[in-house]
């Protein structure tokens, strides 16, 4: 009788197991496209306690405030790269834009236009690159790659004609007060909760993208071409629209990164950018979003824009990794998130 009992204890256990398992694996599937964003999120958090326990001062309000701040012009970038990837294109021109912009928008600046004016053109001159790369894409079937390609170099050889020496803002232009810091926490000494209006922008591009990506017909849109575009027409949606829209809307997002960025360095130069859009793509893998389309969030994407930024703080703060290495570390967590993107969509199909 016991030899029996044990043995229906034993069965019992290993159906409960079972079920436990396959419980599980029905959470984990269901919830698989983000587990990109999830790694994301604990990698931050892992380096946030990493950097405490090394180095120290890093979970502080100035220490966090800085990192905010100063990668409030990535965040945006990477929002508007987000909406790119997501169809399964690219746009390497934000980086060349943002010089155009900034270079242009200081310059106006200093002949004397009304700053206002100023900053609107400069925001307006991102959305035409972003326009006319959307016509080469949807209206010419030129691939993404190569017309934004064409709109970079184009970008950054109109700024070199505009000015190859750096371009200094005014230091009481209305331009600069994006950048004002406002004290919302008087800390001990100088470790203070700052914030600024950049800061806000970026937030507030942030939850717009949010909203638009998840509650809107366009959102929906723009994820459904990136599964497939043929099967986003066949079902009545807007994809010519959506496409072209979407590179606007980068190239307007890349204008108030110029915005935002210009603000806050009050110096504008035909060098600036270089290399932002690759920061920016990594940001939005790291954050979660397929290369292949479909998948993503944007909230992932700032989360990406954020571990890329406190990456520089950990290596500025350790003084013995040399700068050039920078590119080595973000290139070896890219590889791991490509990989592990591999994995996912493996498992999905």
């Amino acid at each position: 009788m016991n030899a029996k009992n044990q043995t229906t204890a034993r069965s019992n256990f290993a159906q409960t197991t079972l079920r436990a398992y396959r419980s599980m694996a029905d959470f984990i599937q269901a919830r698989i496209s983000t587990l990109p964003t999830a790694a994301a999120i604990i990698l931050f958090i892992a380096m946030l306690i990493y950097g405490e326990a090394k180095y120290g001062r890093i979970l502080q309000y100035s220490t966090m405030s800085n990192l905010i701040i100063n990668n409030a012009y990535l965040i945006i970038l990477a929002v508007a790269l987000t909406f790119v990837i997501l169809t399964g294109g690219i746009d390497l021109s934000v980086g060349a834009v943002i010089a155009f912009c900034s270079v242009a928008g200081v310059l106006l600046a200093k002949a004397g236009w009304n700053p206002y004016l100023v900053m609107a053109i400069m925001i307006l001159s991102g959305s035409v690159f972003g326009l006319i790369s959307g016509v080469l894409v949807q209206f010419f079937n030129v691939q993404p790659f190569i017309a934004t390609l064409a709109m970079m170099f184009l970008a950054r050889g109109l700024a070199s004609m505009m000015s190859t020496d750096p371009e200094r803002l005014d230091n009481d232009s209305p331009i600069r007060a994006i950048s004002t810091q406002w004290k919302l926490v008087d800390g001990p000494k100088v470790n203070d909760l700052v914030l600024t209006p950049a800061v806000v922008i970026a937030i507030v591009v942030l939850i717009v993208a949010v909203f638009v990506l998840h509650r809107t017909r366009f959102g929906r849109t723009v994820y459904a071409i990136g599964g497939s575009e043929q099967s986003a027409t066949l079902m009545g949606l807007p994809v010519v629209r959506t496409k072209v829209m979407i590179y606007v809307i980068s190239g307007t997002l890349s204008g108030i990164a110029a915005l935002v960025y210009t603000s806050r360095l009050g110096i504008a130069q035909n060098i600036t950018g270089l290399g932002w859009e690759l920061d920016a793509i990594a940001a939005v893998v790291i954050g979660g979003t397929l290369l292949t389309g479909a998948y993503g969030y944007v909230l992932g994407s700032a989360v990406g824009a954020l571990v890329i930024g406190l990456m520089n703080v950990l290596i500025t703060r350790d003084g013995g990794i040399p700068p050039e290495r920078t590119t080595i570390i973000t290139g070896s967590i890219l590889l791991i998130f490509v990989l592990l993107q591999r994995a996912i969509v493996r498992r999905r199909h």
